[in-house]
């Protein structure tokens, strides 16, 4: 399961002809999925010219195959006396990068550099660098970096080095390159200590993600939301009810001065996971001590955040996306491994009532109640009736009696019934 989670990141507002390296990378490590990659890839092909025509773009998404060159595609082009400007070079590359043709993608920036070298900015070195991550592995895109000249040597080269080196679990590396970049007096930004944080999810090291946390208060480096769930899912896997709690106080507090949207669901969101679900203390909830049920323990609670996470940025269709991830990691794991609980059925179905998604959620019961999780049962279905009405989502509340109605479910709890008095 640790490969289908990938990493969680900020966002910068820095921008070279709209595309946003450090965007791109956020959206491909430990908090996005990439099972969930796949299926947005099907949909950006489509958005993204393979057609008939005959515009760059479409020559080279046509090639298909990683064997086929898509320099040569571009000496052909070139040849014919057509111009490949920098800004086009750039989105293909982006937009090739987005449906996983890395080698291709290589490809292209490697040909903006040779031919448009003076129009290179330092999203476009940051890009490089991940694309030969992705083809070459980590070994070859610190070569690249140690190569480059000093100027090109900016946040957004080093944060994707850096991306790399969690991306192949190589802490040595990262952690030296991390002090490195506080030596260099770089700009730094909460992206930066989001890639440790995940690196130390990753890798099993939770003790170190709040070190982290505590490391980008004293550089007075603002956290964002993609922070707060690095934080909360390390305390949550480390069964840290109190340390859990304090991150959900923080958010309670930047709130008032943060207009960031998302964040307010965001802690409701994991509030109700916690009181509905039973983070601690439940039977589901396997022995800390034991190895192997320890990682599948994370792993699963960081699904759960990545879910919230999406909740409170408004993305239905990622929570879709993660959740079928979800449901086929379940049916691949063995009898003597852990599949889903009652505690990550409640993080979704909240997590779609929230968005206001309905039939969704709907679709969720209907697999809660064929599913072998022990708990779907009246009480279960209480509790987050309950803990929706804690968080002040009555809205959500009101939505998830409607549904267990439609289901023939009798909700008896005092929260229902006070409720319905309303």
């Amino acid at each position: 399961m640790a490969a289908v989670l990938t990493r969680a990141g900020g966002r910068s507002k820095r921008s070279v002809s709209g595309f946003h390296l450090r965007s791109v990378l956020a959206g491909h490590g430990p908090f996005s999925s990439e099972a969930a990659s796949t299926a947005v890839g099907d949909r950006v092909v489509a958005a993204t010219g393979e057609h008939d025509g005959d515009d760059l773009r479409s020559r080279i998404f046509r090639l298909g195959l990683a064997k086929r060159s898509a320099t040569a595609a571009l000496e052909k082009w070139s040849s014919e006396g057509r111009d490949a400007p920098a800004a086009e070079l750039r989105r293909i590359a982006r937009d090739l990068t987005r449906v996983r043709r890395y080698k291709h993608a290589l490809e292209v920036a490697d040909w903006m550099k040779t031919h448009h070298e003076s129009d290179l900015s330092e999203n476009d070195y940051g890009m490089r660098i991940d694309l030969i991550t992705k083809v070459f592995g980590a070994s070859a895109a610190e070569d690249f970096f140690e190569k480059l000249p000093a100027g090109a040597k900016s946040l957004e080269a080093y944060t994707a080095l850096l991306h790399s080196y969690g991306r192949s679990k190589m802490t040595d590396r990262a952690e030296r390159l991390f002090e490195r970049m506080k030596g260099a007096s770089l700009p730094m930004d909460a992206l930066v200590y989001n890639e440790m944080m995940t690196l130390y999810i990753s890798v099993g090291e939770l003790g170190k993600v709040e070190a982290v946390a505590e490391e980008l208060k004293r550089q007075n480096v603002s956290p964002d939301l993609f922070t707060y769930n690095l934080r909360a899912s390390a305390a949550a896997a480390s069964m840290d009810l109190e340390g859990f709690r304090a991150v959900l106080d923080e958010m309670s507090r930047d709130l008032k001065s943060s207009t960031e949207g998302g964040w307010a669901l965001y802690r409701d969101l994991a509030s109700v996971y916690v009181d509905a679900g039973q983070l601690l203390g439940s039977v589901n909830s396997p022995p800390v001590e034991a190895g192997e049920a320890r990682i599948s323990q994370r792993e699963w609670i960081t699904y759960d955040f990545l879910v919230i996470l999406h909740a409170g940025l408004g993305r239905p269709e990622r929570i879709r996306d993660i959740w079928r991830s979800m449901v086929a990691t379940s049916q691949s794991q063995s009898q003597s491994q852990q599949r889903m609980t009652s505690r990550n059925y409640v993080c979704v179905v909240s997590s779609y009532l929230a968005c206001g998604r309905l039939e969704d959620a709907g679709e969720v019961v209907d697999q809660w109640q064929r599913s072998k999780a022990p708990e779907f049962d009246v009480s279960a279905c209480n509790r987050l009736l309950d803990a929706l009405l804690r968080a002040g989502l009555a809205d959500a509340a009101g939505r998830f009696r409607e549904l267990m109605l439609q289901k023939r479910c009798i909700l008896t709890s005092s929260s229902s019934r006070a409720a319905v008095v309303e």
